[in-house]
């Protein structure tokens, strides 16, 4: 069968003016009957696409999509982005009935605005896949999660990229790695601020039994420690050496201050104040060597 949304080798089995008819070879292995199967036996490959010197039989690797009338027809430019598969698209656009992305084909492909988990906008980078929807036509969709596989071959602390794709508070931010595996940022490392959309740069952290991955934004403690002490030190140092934070203060009010958990603010000033670069009172933590009688203690105490 011709298949919409996918990359088939066809052969030529008619010539016109208009271009060439493409079918399915003869000897083609039998598929299982699937939603991608057109109601057709041949395919027209236009004029501008055709070979030079086509002659029948010859086989021509194609994608077939619908064109601006709503016809099947086939192409030799091959798309980003076919059934089963996930593509990183531009917006082009936005309209009444949702966002149009550019796919490199004649025809731009509909985002509706039902399939995206947040509303996008002309010049965004959105994470897809496609679907056939209900009237028989090639579509893209955010909701990628049932898209991505869970058969990478990353370890535990592997460094990996990936872009987000939705945000749930109650469990984090879900990310598609390389575009094609299924990750998550879990709630607990979050502390700072994503949306949909954003590339970024984590650690692998666990990789579950089902081949699920959980990231951090982190290093490893042992690491991470004399990051987290360093842009510690240096927010102290630009506060003009006082900071009204100590090692009981508000975790969330450490997380907006300085974007880490309260243990690892603790083992961040802990660090300093064994280098003997700071020292820690009830109203907070201060560098040693600086003279700080007039900065910030008109701060609240955390």
């Amino acid at each position: 069968m011709i298949q919409l949304g996918k990359i088939q080798e066809l052969e030529i089995v008619k010539t016109t003016d208009n271009g060439v008819y493409l079918a399915e070879p003869a000897d083609s292995t039998a598929t299982e009957p699937s939603s991608a199967d057109l109601p057709v036996d041949r395919i027209l490959l236009p004029r501008n696409q055709s070979p030079k010197q086509p002659r029948l039989g010859m086989r021509i690797r194609v994608f077939v999509y619908k064109d601006s009338e709503d016809r099947p027809i086939a192409t030799t430019t091959i798309p980003p982005l076919t059934l089963g598969t996930l593509a990183v698209l531009p917006v082009k656009e936005v309209s009444k009935i949702g966002a149009f992305l550019n796919w490199g084909l004649a025809k731009d492909l509909l985002l509706p605005f039902k399939e995206q988990i947040s509303r996008v906008k002309e010049g965004d980078s959105v994470l897809v896949t496609l679907y056939i929807d209900k009237s028989k036509r090639l579509c893209a969709t955010t909701k990628v999660y049932d898209a991505l596989q869970t058969d990478s071959d990353y370890k535990v602390n592997d460094k990996v990229t990936g872009m987000v794709y939705e945000i749930i508070d109650s469990f984090g931010a879900f990310v598609a790695v390389d575009n094609r595996y299924s990750a998550l940022i879990p709630k607990r490392e979050l502390f700072r601020s994503l949306k949909p959309g954003d590339f970024i740069e984590a650690r692998v952290s666990t990789v579950h039994e089902d081949g699920k991955l959980d990231l951090s934004l982190r290093e490893q403690t042992h690491i991470q420690l004399n990051v987290d002490a360093d842009a510690v030190y240096k927010k102290l140092c630009a506060a003009g050496g006082f900071l009204p934070f100590h090692d009981k203060s508000d975790p969330e009010l450490i997380k907006q201050e300085f974007a880490l958990s309260k243990n690892a603010f603790k083992r961040a000033i802990g660090h300093l104040m064994k280098d003997g670069k700071i020292t820690i009172s009830n109203s907070g933590i201060k560098a040693v060597g600086m003279d700080s009688s007039a900065a910030n203690y008109n701060r609240p105490l955390r």
